[in-house]
This record gives structure tokens, sequence and C-alpha cells, in this order.
């Protein structure tokens, strides 16, 4: 396995360890019998939520449901191997603490549309064939589609601490976007469970010029840009050479963009890196952008 390879990337030590304490923990709690799985993982926080939710809301029925769910309870949701739900804008909550909209998976949760359904297999297909199928079935085992757009629209991803393994997303008819978009947001659950596993603590008042937000962000939020996008570079890159129609000019203007936004990052990237004591980690980062700055 070349050092470079996506799958290389994203293999560092602790990080499964790190989910199935987590998910154990969650289980001892609700007191169900969750597995030891990524997918355990991401459901297990979809329970805690939504049993905290009921508590607050005073619904014994939904705490019951949450309370007693397990993995097997939702194999009507599978594209396998992950979760994919479709949430209707509606059924979207917002806490106090955040305007970021998401969703818990429920009682009254359907399985996404058989149209969306052949997109995202399609999708999924796409990052495997390139090497991502580790990335996604580890840090994305569950996936909300939200509305399908156009290439022309502007389409919006998101993925939350409090749901990891978990994303949210936008897509089109064109089955490598999905697979770009669905690739950045598990690269930024990945990074914060690396993190979290390592139990790597980023100074909050240290802050970079981010290109890609265009303002100054903290070491946190650069590292996380530089890695996120610098796998989406990796995979788009070799997408582009199979890929047809109008998704072409939409790849290559991703390509074109994300040359200019690194061209400016790499120069505060190595100060960023020092910040991180965790070799693997840094190490990782470094890589995938080298391999991004480097020639295709």
């Amino acid at each position: 396995m070349s050092a470079l390879s996506p799958e290389a990337l994203v293999t560092v030590g602790g990080i499964a360890d790190h989910q199935r304490l987590r998910t154990s923990r969650i289980a001892s709690v609700l007191g169900n019998r969750l597995g030891s799985s990524a997918l355990d993982y991401a459901v297990a926080h979809h329970l805690l939520e939504g049993a905290e939710h009921a508590v607050r809301t005073r619904d014994a029925d939904r705490l019951t449901w949450y309370r007693n769910r397990t993995v097997r309870d939702l194999t009507h949701l599978s594209v396998d191997p992950h979760l994919v739900l479709s949430p209707r804008p509606a059924d979207l909550l917002c806490s106090e603490i955040s305007e970021t909209a998401y969703y818990l998976v429920g009682p009254d949760t359907a399985p996404a549309t058989p149209e969306a359904q052949v997109i995202m297999r399609a999708a999924l297909a796409s990052a495997t064939e390139h090497g991502f199928s580790r990335l996604l079935t580890q840090h994305a085992p569950v996936i909300c589609l939200l509305k399908r757009r156009r290439l022309d629209e502007t389409l919006h991803s998101w993925a939350l601490t409090r749901l990891p393994g978990t994303v949210f997303t936008d897509y089109t008819a064109h089955p490598e976007v999905l697979a770009r978009d669905l690739i950045h947001e598990a690269a930024h659950n990945w990074l914060n469970d690396a993190l979290a596993a390592n139990n790597v603590r980023l100074p909050a008042d240290v802050t970079f010029f981010s290109p890609w937000r265009g303002t100054r962000r903290s070491v946190f939020g650069f590292l996380h840009a530089c890695w996120a996008f610098s796998l989406t570079v990796l995979y788009v890159r070799e997408a582009r050479r199979s890929a047809t129609d109008a998704v072409v000019p939409f790849l290559d203007t991703h390509l074109r963009q994300q040359a200019v936004q690194f061209a400016a990052a790499t120069e505060c990237l190595e100060q960023a890196l020092s910040y991180v004591p965790a070799n693997e980690i840094r190490e990782r980062i470094g890589r995938a952008v080298g391999k991004v700055v480097g020639p295709a």
C-alpha cells in the first residue's frame, strides 16, 4: 500500500478504539446493546441526541424508542454499508447553541428515494474505485441527503461534532459531485476523531489566514480546511479522468480554484502543523497537502 494512497492517509492508530469506547459509553447510558462498528458509533450519537431531545420534550414513547434501538433495527434505511436518509427541510432541527441544522434518525425516518439511492450507489462506487472506501465507511456511515440541485446552483454540505460519522449534503444527478462532497465532510469527521483519539487540544487564540473563508481562522479551522479540501482534490483528479458531459467543466473548475487556495494556504501550513503534537496526524495532513501542491 503506497504511503500516499488515500487508504494510507486515513489509517491512524487509536481511532477505532476511540469509536468503540465512545459507543460503549453511550450504550451504557441508554441501556441498550450497540455493536462496535463505525456505523454503531454514528447511530449511537443519533440515539443519544434523540433520547435527550425526548426527555426535554417529555415524549415518553420516543424516549423508549431511542433507548431500545440498535443498528439491526435500521436495515430498511441501508444502502450497504451506509444508512442513507432523505429528511424533509421541515424535519431538520436546530439547537439553542448552534444555528447549524441537523437531523436525527427516528421512528418516522423513511428510506431515501429509489432515485437518490441509485445516485448514492454510483457515488460510493466512484469513491471506492479511487481509494476512499475506508474513509466513507468509517467516517460517513450515516448520510443525510438534502436537496437535489443543478450543477450551477450552490451546494451545501456539513458535518457536526455532535453527530460524528454523519454527513449532511445536497446532491446533483452527477455521482462524482456527491462523492466529492461526501469525502470532504467525512474528512472533517476523520480529523475530529483523530484529534480526540490522540487527546490533541489545539490553541484557540492562534489564527491563520484561510483562503477558503477569506478570513483568519483558528489552527483547528485552518487545518480542517487544508485536510478536507486536499482529499477532495486527490479524488477529483482521479474521477476527472473518466468523467463525461457537464460534470467535466465543473470538476475542472474545482481543481483550478483549489490550486489557487492551496498556493496561499501552504505558506502557513508548516507553522500551523507545529501546534499538532501527534506525529501521525501532522504527517497525514502534511502529506495530503504536499501531494495536492506537487505534480498531479
